[in-house]
């Protein structure tokens, strides 16, 4: 299972173009949800699917430590050549993450019930926020076992595989969106379900390609392993010590984006919905960002579990030039042809002007943002959770007080507040790199033992 990969220019893009693919796809599955809906010319059932996915991205994404506690755990036991703990980090994972599943579908009347009390929507939003939402909860466990399978598969560099997964549940979301809506009029929560079967499907997928690529099933690395090993006391403590600050970064920057939906929210319909537009913009340009973001995680994980200061700091740099050149041509692009889209994803005037207007803030964020999720996947990598959390709340609470002091200047103090929210955690962050690297470069961490901060 283990890969030898060489640190290059042509090996990083080979590893970062598979994930390109893939998380460009997440996004424009997110723009055919707003236009299979934004096409019926129904505004409030536009503003209900943004509610509703800002509640699931809040609820699911609290346990998205899934994926990046994965990502570096299994890229540093790979690294080290630690082959049985990569297999039971993956049997760990889809335990966690399963049981967490079922838990959230058990719990969705009253996380819903509070999540509607804390954001504003209006009634007509609301109700159609509340069948989106009630539609995705169904897809809980599938959701976070699949985070699992993408943190491991990662980790190993098997990006095509990821890739692959991906594709296969955005394929499946995509068709049963538009069977659900267009056929059945189910509105937002025709999206939902959608969304929620295509998460089932990717499941199977997923395992079907963790057993391809182990040469075995979960079931037969459950034989080979033992359950003494799987439920290893000292294994399971790393594992939840690292996944623990991860959480509260997590759950402070979902916050974040709560917050940001709700601002659009308290100035109406037509100005949530706008938007809503436009994050799919933002969306599009992190998750292709990410791509290099990632293979900084795993190569970062790869470097450090072999004990190799010169091939982290590497990776940085050769990471760090792809993720500038990204940004930078994102950009121009959404300048460029951002007022095409708006119009091909919503037919309402109001809400295609109201987009046009806060348009520049959307197409700066891919430039001004590109360091703050590059050392997210360089610190991610390091297993650095500490830093993560600090400065996730840092910057987040700074957020929140620039959002209020801007509050009279309507959706224009909205997305000011919300851009700044990139330079302010690529800060924090940033404070915390000299620090990283000192750790890294010391020879007593790097002696075999892939220590979390």
């Amino acid at each position: 299972m283990p890969q030898s990969q060489p640190l290059t220019r042509a090996s990083i893009f080979a590893q970062a173009w598979p994930i390109m693919l893939g998380q460009a796809s997440v996004p424009l599955v997110g723009l055919v949800d707003a236009a299979v809906v934004g096409r019926t010319g129904d505004a409030a059932a536009l503003a209900g699917v943004a509610l509703g996915a800002t509640i699931i991205s809040m609820v699911f994404w609290s346990f998205g430590f899934l994926r990046m506690g994965m990502t570096g755990l299994t890229a540093q036991a790979d690294g080290a050549g630690d082959r049985r703990e990569v297999a039971a980090l993956l049997l760990r994972s889809l335990l966690i993450g399963g049981g967490i599943g079922l838990v959230l579908l058990a719990l969705q009347y009253p996380i819903s019930q509070l999540a509607f009390a804390l954001l504003a929507g209006g009634e007509e939003v609301s109700r159609q926020a509340g069948g989106y939402v009630g539609a995705r909860f169904f897809g809980a466990p599938a959701a976070l076992c699949v985070f699992a399978i993408n943190g491991w598969l990662l980790g190993l560099g098997r990006t095509r595989a990821a890739l692959a997964l991906q594709v296969v549940m955005n394929i499946a979301n995509i068709a049963l969106d538009l069977f659900f809506v267009w056929k059945m009029g189910l509105g937002a929560r025709g999206v939902g379900l959608g969304t929620a079967g295509a998460e089932w499907i990717a499941l199977g997928t997923g395992i079907a390609v963790a057993t391809h690529i182990a040469g075995r099933s979960p079931l037969a690395m459950l034989r080979e392993l033992g359950r003494a090993a799987l439920f290893e006391r000292a294994a399971l403590a790393r594992l939840f010590a690292v996944n623990r600050d991860l959480m509260i970064r997590t759950i402070a920057l979902l916050f974040l984006f709560a917050w940001f939906a709700n601002a659009g929210a308290r100035l109406g319909a037509v100005t949530l919905a706008a938007n809503h537009v436009l994050l799919q913009f933002v969306s599009i340009a992190a998750f292709v960002l990410d791509a290099f973001a990632f293979t900084a995680e795993s190569r970062i994980g790869k470097a450090i579990g072999a004990g190799s200061p010169a091939q982290f700091r590497r990776a940085i740099r050769l990471t760090g030039e792809f993720s500038l050149l990204g940004g930078a041509l994102l950009a121009l692009a959404f300048w460029l042809a951002g007022g095409l889209a708006i119009e091909a994803i919503t037919t309402d005037p109001a809400t295609r002007a109201a987009a046009r207007t806060f348009l520049p803030f959307a197409a700066m964020i891919p430039l001004l943002g590109m360091p703050s999720w590059l050392l997210d996947g360089i610190f991610i990598g390091a297993t650095a959770g500490k830093a993560l959390r600090n400065a996730a709340l840092v910057s987040t609470s700074t957020y929140l007080a620039l959002d209020l002091l801007l509050r009279p200047w309507g959706n224009w103090g909205v997305w000011i507040a919300f851009t700044a929210s990139y330079l302010l955690r690529a800060g924090a962050l940033g404070t915390g790199l000299p620090a990283l690297m000192r750790r890294v470069a010391a020879p007593s961490p790097l002696a075999g033992a892939r220590p979390a901060e």
